[in-house]
C-alpha cells in the first residue's frame, strides 16, 4: 500500500528517447519524485498515452518510426492530450528547427545535452503551470 501512495503522489512522465543508456539516466534521475515511463519512440509514446496520459511529455526530437516533429504535432491535435506541457529535447540547431517547432506551440526546447537537473527545473515549472517556451 505504501508503495501505491507513493505512486500516485509522484507525477506521471513520459519519456521518449530512442538511446537506452540516456533514457536509463534520466529515468533514474527522475525516477525518486516522477513516475516515469520510458520509451523508445514516437509510435510506442502514442500507444503508452492511451493507456495513461503523462502530466507532461519529454521528448527527444531523432526518433525512429516516429519522430518528435510528427509526434508533437498529433500530440497537439489531439483534443485528449493536446494541453499536456511538452518539453522537446534537441540536438538539432537552427532556424529549421525552431520553425518546425512554432507550428506546434507551445513546445518547451532543451538542448541537448542536457543536464538532469535542468530538466527538472522545467518540469516543476510546467507541473506548477508555467509553459514558458525556453531555448
Amino acid at each position: 500500500m505504501a508503495n501505491e501512495s507513493r505512486s500516485a503522489a509522484r507525477p506521471p512522465i513520459l519519456l521518449v528517447e530512442d538511446h537506452a543508456d540516456t533514457r536509463l539516466m534520466y529515468e533514474e534521475f527522475l525516477g525518486p519524485d516522477y513516475d516515469v515511463q520510458g520509451v523508445g519512440d514516437g509510435i510506442a509514446a502514442l500507444e503508452a498515452m492511451a493507456v495513461r496520459r503523462p502530466a507532461v511529455l519529454i521528448t527527444d526530437l531523432a526518433l525512429p518510426r516516429m519522430d518528435g516533429f510528427e509526434l508533437i504535432a498529433r500530440v497537439r491535435g489531439d483534443s485528449r492530450f493536446s494541453d499536456i506541457p511538452i518539453v522537446a529535447l534537441s540536438g538539432y540547431t537552427g532556424a529549421e528547427t525552431d520553425q518546425r517547432l512554432t507550428q506546434v506551440p507551445p513546445v518547451t526546447v532543451l538542448q541537448k545535452p542536457c543536464l538532469p537537473e535542468t530538466l527538472v527545473e522545467v518540469l516543476e515549472k510546467h507541473l506548477r503551470g508555467k509553459t514558458n517556451r525556453e531555448r
